[in-house]
């Protein structure tokens, strides 16, 4: 539907929408770079070639409608109490702020849209809504202090993106409870913070980006599709799997640090409880994934007999083993330069 150039242009619209919402020193304009970037990225999510993604564009415009709506009347019931003075609870504006926020960026219990959605995207599409969205929802949700609420969303978020991985076949939507499991991290570091949410954010866009540069290049979406199409090529299949390990947090990979830098602080801060619950989650988490690499390695499945030609283009194939390197063994690369300093 739309060429190449018309992308790149949506691409730098959204970007600078984030952008606006993030530098803003108001919550109008904060609501403006929120639109900003909402319309300009549902032309990147259709197309014509795909109802799904089409269904899945209109279904993110509604539940995205429906949060600035919260948004801009919670905005507007603070102006009428900042202004006319007004007696309004403070603490009920706030409240009715963060729900929105949390709705925006898909955190449970304002959840159930996400999945859904993330099915009928392409991988592309699916990372920049597992990464680039979150952006500006998190940095506000940074600027509201309302314990109870965000408490219980990061609880149910770890506990919904754990236990709703378990039963999955489609990645995308394994991928999408990946994401809400690490959106309830993601709220208990920037929580404690910021400057370890912007390491936890950065580490799980560049594992998100690894593993779906994979998906995307062999338009890869279900397990059965992975367990036949590697076994001409041990090594794509191991590297794929310890890139699983990673995202999940399995030490000593890179995904583990981030969550040690959380797991640190909480300690830190005495919030023992909040630990074991992401801890908890992170081993439910660790579960399936396990049981996905052991029955890859271990067990003895149905292969097909004609040859499955996969290929990756050798600039592709390099680049996708530089980034599984550092995702490997990027924890011990970090420890040893830690070390010797």
């Amino acid at each position: 539907m739309f060429n190449n150039s018309s992308k790149i242009l949506f691409v730098i619209i959204m970007i600078a929408g984030s952008l606006i919402t993030v530098t803003s020193n108001s919550w109008l304009g904060a609501w403006m770079g929120l639109e900003i970037n909402l319309l300009s990225f549902i032309p990147l999510m259709s197309d014509n070639n795909n109802l799904m993604s089409t269904e899945a564009s209109l279904k993110y415009f509604l539940i995205q409608a429906l949060a600035s709506t919260v948004l801009l009347f919670a905005i507007i019931l603070l102006m009428i109490k900042n202004n006319i003075n007004y007696e309004i609870d403070l603490s009920y504006i706030t409240m009715i702020i963060l729900s929105s926020l949390l709705l925006k960026s898909g955190a449970a219990p304002f959840h159930f849209w996400f999945p859904n959605i993330m099915e009928g995207l392409s991988w592309m599409n699916c990372l920049m809504l597992m990464t680039w969205q979150k952006i500006a929802p998190l940095m506000l949700i940074s600027h509201v202090n309302i314990k109870f609420l965000l408490f219980s969303s990061i609880i149910m978020s770890v506990m919904v993106g754990s236990l709703g991985g378990l039963n999955q076949s489609s990645l995308r939507k394994l991928m999408a409870f990946s994401s809400i499991n690490h959106l309830g991290w993601m709220l208990m570091a920037i929580n404690s913070s910021e400057m370890i949410w912007l390491i936890y954010f950065m580490m799980y866009s560049f594992l998100s980006f690894t593993l779906t540069f994979m998906f995307n290049n062999f338009k890869i979406f279900h397990f059965n599709q992975m367990f036949s199409l590697f076994f001409n090529s041990k090594i794509l299949k191991f590297v794929l799997f310890m890139n699983f390990l990673s995202l999940g947090g399995l030490p000593p990979f890179l995904g583990f640090l981030p969550k040690w830098l959380v797991i640190q602080q909480l300690t830190l801060d005495n919030q023992y409880f909040m630990l074991m619950i992401l801890m908890m989650s992170t081993l439910i988490t660790l579960f399936f994934y396990l049981r996905i690499c052991y029955s890859a390695f271990m067990l003895n499945y149905y292969e097909n007999n004609w040859m499955i030609n996969i290929q990756m283009k050798n600039n592709n194939y390099n680049l996708y083993m530089l980034m599984s390197f550092f995702s490997i063994f990027g924890l011990i690369l970090i420890s040893i330069t830690y070390f010797m300093l």
